[in-house]
């Protein structure tokens, strides 16, 4: 298989776990009252925050895992916890009220751009996951040099749409976020479950001993 193919089957495999598009109606709540300025810094910190995650996760996540005795289905467990409170915060419209001082947009924007923008939202447990398997299943440096592409490609591509999502904001207006807030707010919930149960589940089997 040739590089070509190899970055565009890699980077289709972590478009489909970031979710670009899914993490859009995130970002548009938490920045609605922040300027477009700000709204932009916010993307770039964010995207910034992910890809320098998933590199590192990358080249030095197995070690790190195995040196913590840390699990996939842990970082799921605790995935899952984040996004069922930022969900119910946008079901009940908490995260579209939150108005922002000047004196405090640097900070505000530098917490959410890291969490849970950034972690977990653009690099969760599935994409950490996929970067630790194919880092560990390359065994050229030219197919690890493919994993880094796929990676800067895949967060290029959240950036351009977090950045296209400002104008959005505008279209829609106040009426339309609070109603889109709500909707992905239950929609983010049902991710959270279905994350922490697919990371509980291994817990469990090994209490009972299932095999």
């Amino acid at each position: 298989m040739d590089n070509v193919t190899l970055i565009i089957l890699y980077f289709t495999s972590f478009f489909t776990l970031v979710n670009p598009l899914g993490i859009m109606p995130v970002y548009l709540t938490m920045t609605s009252s922040l300027s477009k300025k700000e709204r932009n810094k916010t993307a770039i910190k964010a995207t910034l925050t992910a890809t320098v995650t998933l590199l590192m996760f990358a080249f030095v996540g197995k070690y790190l895992f195995d040196f913590f005795g840390i699990s996939v289905a842990g970082l799921k467990v605790v995935g899952g916890i984040i996004f069922f409170f930022v969900g119910y915060d946008m079901l009940n419209a908490r995260l579209s009220r939150i108005k922002v001082s000047e004196d405090e947009v640097e900070e505000y924007v530098d917490d959410i751009s890291i969490t849970p923008l950034g972690i977990p939202m653009i690099t969760g447990p599935g994409a950490i996951t996929n970067a630790i398997v194919l880092m560990g299943e390359a065994k050229d440096i030219a197919t690890k040099t493919d994993v880094v592409i796929s990676i800067i490609l895949v967060t290029a591509t959240v950036l351009v749409t977090l950045l296209g999502a400002s104008g959005i904001i505008k279209f829609i207006g106040d009426k339309g976020i609070k109603i889109m807030t709500k909707l992905m707010g239950l929609i983010v919930m049902v991710i959270a479950v279905e994350f922490f149960f697919s990371g509980v589940t291994p817990y469990v089997q090994n209490m009972l001993n299932i095999r």
